[in-house]
């Protein structure tokens, strides 16, 4: 995470280095990333960059960390506008990733089709990083459990982390075949359609 230095920038300076970041990003996967051409797009010296992160891969994270603040936020905002469908819900939330423009969809791009562990934990995040348990159980009280065939915490808590994996291995397909909307929307619904009539018999 930043050093305190990085928190004790102007508004104008810390967004001026963040959209030097992104920009880098957005370009490029993390290992190809250059912190010569960040710090020449944000206008520092080289020395300056490491007063604000200890590493490119410090900034990358920062930068991530706060695209899933945003995203946890978001799935608060579809949980309410879909009554608690934890599945439309989530059918809402990966139409709004494939669909996004430029520099967040570059961004998004090369962070899925560069995955790493890491990556995939910070970014699942979004729907299961709730720091405290009463965070997890506030979430957890948006659903509407009544169309789920769920009976305790435990099993909501899997739940979330098979619709995750489902999330983030179709948001990677949509990216590495380069799908339409329309199809990358039609086989992410037919799988959370499958899930949701279930597989046995």
């Amino acid at each position: 995470m930043p050093k305190i230095t990085f928190y004790n920038l102007s508004i104008e300076k810390r967004e001026k280095l963040i959209n030097a970041v992104k920009q880098e990003f957005s370009r490029v996967p993390l290992s190809q990333a250059s912190i010569s051409n960040i710090v020449k797009s944000a206008r520092i010296p080289r020395g300056s960059f490491y007063q604000y992160f200890e590493d490119k891969e410090d900034a990358f994270f920062y930068l991530l960390e706060e695209r899933v603040k945003r995203n946890q936020s978001e799935v608060y905002f579809l949980l309410n506008k879909h009554n608690g469908d934890i599945f439309e819900m989530m059918i809402a939330f990966f139409e709004k990733v494939i669909t996004e423009q430029d520099e967040n969809r570059n961004f998004l791009k090369n962070l899925f089709l560069n995955m790493t562990y890491e990556v995939e934990h910070e970014f699942g995040r979004s729907f299961n990083g709730y720091e405290t348990n009463q965070q997890f159980i506030q979430f957890e009280s948006k659903v509407n459990k009544e169309i789920l065939h769920i009976s305790n915490q435990e099993e909501f808590k899997y739940l979330m982390k098979i619709l995750t994996s489902v999330l983030l291995r179709s948001i990677i397909e949509t990216f590495s075949k380069d799908q339409s909307k329309e199809e990358a929307l039609r086989n992410f619904k037919l799988e959370i359609t499958l899930l949701k009539r279930g597989l046995k018999k």
